[in-house]
């Protein structure tokens, strides 16, 4: 048994992860501030202290073995708008985070990154050698946390892992998408469905596509999850691997709504509307070098049961 902390593991992705921590026995300390998690994210047997990230120093100690970290402002709109907000948390709390890691001898990260890194891509499927050209701050922080990892690395020996997911969905249990706002296109749908939105938008269907609207790369959470397990072992010491995390193949908006009309059997209407700006065409992961090197092998792959996970927890708020 290991002892780690997750930071932000209140949140989504960071609360599954400490799930699976738990369920393969080790010790989990979960720090958060809920400021956009949950309590209830929180998973049974793990200890939770609430606090900032730069509170960190506080927490760790020579008794964990690593840290995972999903502490971070994640809003694209938000960081555009208020770009002081991801610096601050993003990138400055992440040094602080490096910094308390090191002052307790705690040097083993698995860092939750993101696609956002790579901006408009030239190529499809995206390496991991792709030009990184983020087109917002909140790509652009999550890169400056990795180039900081990569020096910490370099110069301290930390054993690092940056994982850069793409579109992240479904549920594990009792732990799914909360957020507020919400702004993926999955849980989008299912409040349609729901009847909590007149409908859903569909931006722009004139893309080179075949159906004419946008290509993403759907990866269930519990699929993610384990990745990070099999990442925070495979750290070594002075390295800093990146992987992608998707499933290599996309699935187009007009896709996704025809999937949750087939899970729910509820209509939903779909309205056009214009293209937004920066949206390109397909997103989609190469995860070979997660494959290869970490061993990862994503086991959900199919939209409709990545989709019915999610409709299934979105029922279940509906009942509590």
């Amino acid at each position: 048994m290991s002892k780690y902390l997750v930071t932000g593991g209140a949140g989504y992705v960071g609360g599954v992860v400490g799930a699976h921590l738990v369920e393969a026995g080790h010790e989990v300390v979960v720090l958060d501030d809920l400021s956009t998690g949950h309590r209830l994210s929180v998973p049974a047997g793990a200890a939770f202290v609430q606090g900032r990230i730069q509170d960190a120093g506080e927490v760790l100690d020579g008794s964990f073995d690593g840290v995972l970290h999903f502490a971070a402002s994640s809003q694209v709109g938000e960081s555009v708008a208020d770009p002081e907000k991801y610096w601050r948390n993003n990138v400055a709390g992440s040094l602080e985070l490096l910094s308390a890691m090191r002052k307790a001898d705690v040097r083993r990260l698995v860092f939750s990154s993101t696609a956002a890194v790579y901006g408009e891509p030239e190529l499809s499927p995206i390496e991991e050698t792709a030009r990184t050209a983020p087109t917002n701050p909140y790509g652009a922080t999550k890169l400056a946390v990795d180039h900081m990892i990569t020096s910490e690395a370099n110069a301290h020996g930390l054993a690092a892992v940056s994982l850069r997911y793409f579109n992240v969905a479904g549920a594990y249990g009792v732990q799914g998408e909360r957020h507020d706002p919400e702004s993926h296109l999955i849980p989008l749908v299912i409040q349609a469905a729901l009847g909590k939105r007149p409908h859903i938008a569909v931006y722009g269907e004139d893309y080179p596509t075949p159906d004419g609207t946008c290509v993403r790369d759907y990866i269930h959470v519990a699929d993610l999850a384990e990745a990070h397990l099999l990442a925070v072992a495979a750290a070594r010491p002075g390295e800093h691997l990146i992987c992608n995390l998707g499933n290599g193949s996309g699935f187009s908006v007009r896709q996704v709504i025809d999937s949750v009309r087939r899970v729910t059997g509820r209509e939903i209407t779909a309205v056009t509307a214009e293209r937004r700006p920066g949206d390109p065409a397909v997103l989609v992961a190469s995860a070979e070098r997660a494959r290869t090197v970490l061993g990862w092998q994503p086991t959900r792959a199919d939209l409709d049961g990545i989709v019915a996970d999610a409709w299934n927890f979105a029922l279940a708020q509906e009942q509590d």
